[in-house]
């Protein structure tokens, strides 16, 4: 049974589906914000969205009340949408949700279901992880996939993880199931600033879709949001002398490895948050 509200069915040509999910696939909320920013500055229209009946527990992820024109009470769902946008002479579907908490196979029939209504070549989720990195250099972005080809076509490392997961670790399960190419990018957040949104790792993930799609994308409202970034975490780490010795420590090691991401490194960090999370 279909749980998918169209709206509009845009005329794609094999479109690249980016997928993330809000809650625990999101440290720094940095991977929900990429696919925002890519939202608002692709102009993207919503086409279709999935129904939360069937997949929320609302006592964990509780709908929320509105007042709308000073009266009338509204109730605002946990939602799954997707949005249609053409950039670089790309198709690109962009689906931003909140992570469901019930029957996460059927929910994955639901996106693999727009797949293949619109013939989508390929399924990149985008995540963040808490990690030992300092605030005070770029993100790193670490990549996997399955199939051998999508690994040599976009540079990535393939998937050898084993623990707890999420809807997207269950997601590139079902997709490779159904045979549909599908890819993961991760990107890493401080984890002595956890609880600040990271536009640093939002920056890394956009640039790193911007290099697989081989588009232009602009960064000015990240640009913004980062130096404020900056000035804060900044302010707040100089309040304690041993998160100041800690960064500096952090620094002395990311720039030993001449600013390279280690794979081991953040495959090591990447397991370790799923499984503490």
């Amino acid at each position: 049974m279909s749980h998918l509200d169209w709206s509009d069915e845009p005329r794609l040509t094999q479109p690249v589906i980016i997928a993330a999910f809000e809650g625990w696939n999101d440290a720094g909320d940095a991977s929900s914000k990429a696919v925002r920013h890519l939202i608002d500055v692709w102009s993207a229209e919503r086409f279709a969205g999935i129904d939360a009946e069937e997949f929320y527990d609302f006592t964990s992820t509780r709908p929320k009340i509105r007042i709308v024109e000073g009266q009338q009470r509204e109730v605002d769902w946990p939602t799954n949408e997707f949005y249609s946008a053409h950039v670089g002479g790309i198709d690109v579907i962009l689906l931003l949700g909140d992570e469901p908490q019930l029957k996460w196979r059927t929910f994955c029939a639901q996106i693999l279901e727009v797949q293949a209504r619109t013939n989508a070549r390929l399924v990149l989720t985008l995540g963040a992880l808490l990690a030992d990195v300092p605030h005070t250099r770029p993100s790193s972005v670490y990549g996997t996939a399955y199939e051998r080809s999508v690994i040599d076509a976009l540079g990535l490392e393939a998937s050898s993880y084993e623990g707890p997961t999420g809807i997207v670790g269950v997601l590139h399960t079902e997709c490779r199931r159904a045979g549909v190419n599908s890819a993961s990018l991760w990107a890493a957040v401080p984890s002595y600033v956890s609880s600040a949104p990271s536009p640093k790792a939002q920056r890394a993930l956009v640039e790193r879709v911007a290099e697989i799609l081989r588009v232009q994308i602009d960064l000015a409202d990240i640009d913004a949001e980062e130096a404020i970034y900056n000035i804060q975490i900044n302010a707040l780490v100089e309040e304690d002398s041993d998160t100041v010795e800690y960064v500096r420590h952090l620094e002395e090691e990311h720039d030993r490895g001449d600013a390279e991401p280690d794979v081991d490194e953040l495959v090591e960090e990447l397991e370790r948050f799923l499984r503490e999370q």
